[in-house]
């Protein structure tokens, strides 16, 4: 694990101090932050969120940090979105409007549709699997559970940023990744021992 400082990313909303205990416990040495240039120097950088999509997205161009994260990410930075941090990836949202993400990834998000029977908000625990090998995977099989907290979910357009599935009342993309940055749908500072691992293996990235 390199020595280097963790940024992560505080747009004012997200599971900030969960996240922030849960890689410090694997020791991770991180920056709580909304300094652009701080982004900007990163080569590791976690970007947690919950809440609107469009509110999100406005404070990310507001603090330059959508800016200061793509520049990061050209100077070979490691990234990981959680929840709402991999819906921004993505080209646009449905969510309240339609809003437009930082089009890292292609594809949109779009709402879960109304089923006899389906639950929305999808909240709780559901299993992931795993489409493709991947880093971000290792020691975490097919089958384990891990917690979900949200309404819209993402459709990646190209087959090969799709990186775990989870079903409810459709399958989704639960786990995304293109070049050097992931997203994860679902909440690993809440999965217990699959999410430390997950987190571990990105800390692991190099």
């Amino acid at each position: 694990m390199s020595d280097e400082p963790l940024i992560l990313i505080d747009a004012g909303t997200g599971n900030l101090h969960s996240v922030q205990k849960a890689l410090e416990a694997l020791g991770a040495r991180v920056v709580r932050t909304q300094d652009a240039e701080q982004v900007r120097r990163a080569r590791r950088i976690v970007l947690p969120g919950v809440g609107a999509f469009g509110a999100f997205i406005q404070t990310l161009r507001r603090l330059a940090l959508d800016q200061a994260m793509e520049q990061a990410l050209q100077a070979g930075a490691q990234f990981l979105g959680i929840c709402l941090g991999m819906q921004v990836l993505f080209e646009e949202s449905e969510e309240l409007g339609t809003h437009r993400g930082l089009g890292w990834l292609r594809g949109r998000v779009v709402r879960f549709p109304s089923l006899p029977g389906l639950i929305v908000p999808h909240t709780g625990w559901n299993t992931l699997r795993w489409v493709r090998h991947d880093p971000l995977a290792q020691g975490i099989p097919s089958g384990e559970y891990v917690y979900f907290n949200h309404s819209f979910y993402c459709q990646p357009e190209t087959d090969s940023d799709l990186l775990a599935i989870t079903e409810h009342g459709l399958p989704f993309a639960s786990a995304v990744r293109h070049e050097t940055i992931w997203g994860v749908q679902f909440h690993p500072e809440k999965s217990q021992k699959v999410g430390l691992r997950l987190l571990q293996n990105f800390l692991e990235q190099r």
